[in-house]
Order: structure tokens, then C-alpha cells, then sequence
């Protein structure tokens, strides 16, 4: 499952590293992805939406078995 988590945040990493951020996977509890906004994402009003509407709508899309996506 890590390696299919990294494969999808790869491709949302072009998006968020387009406006100075990044993010990091922290772990994977059952179906339940750990992540870490860093860079300009850090401290951004957006940053809940990014993930939310972002990281997390990316990784269920293809791996349909994650619950949801939490930032550490």
C-alpha cells in the first residue's frame, strides 16, 4: 500500500510544489494515511482544504480502500 500512496502524492506534489509546498507521507494506519504539508503549505489558510479537497480526494480515487487521508 506505501508504494501505491507515494505513486499518487508524487502526482499531487506538482500541484502543491507549484505554489512552495510539498508534502510528506507520515505513515499508514489500516486505511487510514498519515501525511505532512511542508513548505509554504505550513501555516496557509488553505492548507485543510489542499489536503482535503486535494490529497485526500487524490488518494481515494485510486486506491479506493483509504478511509481517509489526516495531517500530522
Amino acid at each position: 500500500m506505501r508504494e501505491r500512496v507515494e505513486k499518487v502524492l508524487e502526482k499531487v506534489r506538482v500541484a502543491l510544489k507549484a505554489h512552495g509546498g510539498d508534502v510528506e507521507l507520515v505513515g499508514i494506519e489500516g486505511n487510514v494515511v498519515k501525511v505532512k504539508l511542508t513548505g509554504a503549505c505550513v501555516g496557509c489558510p488553505f492548507s485543510r482544504m489542499t489536503l482535503k479537497n486535494g490529497v485526500e480526494q487524490a488518494l481515494k480515487e485510486e486506491i479506493p480502500e483509504i478511509e481517509r487521508v489526516e495531517a500530522e
